[in-house]
């Protein structure tokens, strides 16, 4: 395939329809045109329109065993070699302004050194970074770039969300420091984000270095080079992902720690309150049983003494309790 019609690459849906012009820019691509292949052409779908769906499923351009990657069925991050080319399916944090960023998105690229297909659902910002650093005639000038820049930008996005849960982490652990508990649910989301981010950036990490290893004409070993440097780079992101997940383990028992201590003094306080009015509850149920004998019941000074002496008795109890150290 050394030509491609314009019109072949014609979808009209599609999100980005464009060819590398080798200095960093990009071409629009027209129905007329006829397309030398000597730089590669990229196509950027929504799998979930009707027309981009079509494409998938009758173009000629990618082989059989992608279409059904490109329409979504994989999830997880893989990367299978096709000849000359790859099938990759990559996670990307969500920066969409509707959702969470541990609600991961997808993107599936097909790439060879003639032509990219990548497909999406939801908007990828890796996707529209890469295509503003082309627009502005700084972005890759191969394939092999478009795929370390890709990467790379979807790594410095997931490394910045890796931050944003560290200091949350610290936050917490300053706030535990001066006995506050934080809301109820919180501590429980930002586990689950550890443990989301950690399960998907694995195996992404794994395609990294497998793309790495690989020896393609349209990748050179400074391609390579750089697709390890990410690899590592995230690998560092997994090792603060393990060691989050670990400190909000602690800080969970820390916290059930406080509400316990902060339970149990409570209690304490309470227990120490009924002791002390123990021997003067006693008393005033003795004397409160309204029948004939009870001391000083014709006295007239009878109450006063009776009320000064519950005072002197909760005085030495409290002191009996001072004594013992249990107040």
């Amino acid at each position: 395939m050394n030509v491609i019609e314009g019109k072949a690459l014609q979808v009209s849906d599609a999100i980005i329809a464009c060819q590398l012009d080798g200095k960093g820019g990009v071409i629009p691509i027209a129905e007329n045109d006829v397309i030398n292949c000597d730089r590669p052409c990229w196509l950027h779908l929504n799998y979930t329109q009707q027309r981009s769906a079509e494409w998938l499923q009758s173009t000629h351009l990618i082989p059989d065993a992608v279409r059904d990657g490109l329409a979504g069925d994989s999830m997880r991050p893989r990367v299978s070699r096709l000849g000359d080319g790859f099938m990759i399916t990559l996670r990307s944090v969500n920066l969409n302004s509707d959702s969470r960023p541990d609600q991961l998105v997808a993107v599936r690229v097909f790439i060879n050194d003639k032509l990219i297909v990548s497909t999406r659902r939801r908007k990828v910002s890796a996707i529209d970074d890469v295509l503003i650093e082309l627009q502005n005639g700084n972005g890759p000038v191969d394939c092999g770039g478009w795929l370390v820049d890709l990467c790379d930008t979807l790594t410095d996005h997931a490394s910045e969300f890796i931050d944003e849960l560290h200091e949350k982490i610290i936050a917490l652990e300053d706030a535990l420091m001066d006995q506050q508990v934080p809301p109820r649910g919180e501590l429980a989301l930002l586990r689950k984000q550890l443990i989301v981010m950690r399960r998907y950036m694995t195996p992404q990490r794994d395609v990294y270095a497998r793309l790495a290893s690989e020896k393609l004409g349209w990748m050179d070993d400074d391609e390579r080079r750089r697709m390890q440097e990410i690899a590592d780079r995230l690998g560092r992101g997994l090792e603060d992902l393990d060691s989050g997940i670990a400190r909000t383990g602690v800080l969970s028992d820390e916290i059930a720690s406080v509400m316990a201590e902060s339970m149990n003094r409570r209690t304490y306080t309470m227990s120490l309150m009924a002791m002390l009015f123990l021997p003067t509850t006693f008393l005033t149920g003795l004397f409160g049983v309204n029948l004939g004998g009870i001391p000083g019941g014709e006295w007239h000074l009878g109450f006063g003494v009776f009320c000064l002496s519950l005072v002197v008795i909760v005085v030495a109890v409290a002191m009996w309790l001072k004594k013992r150290k249990w107040l």
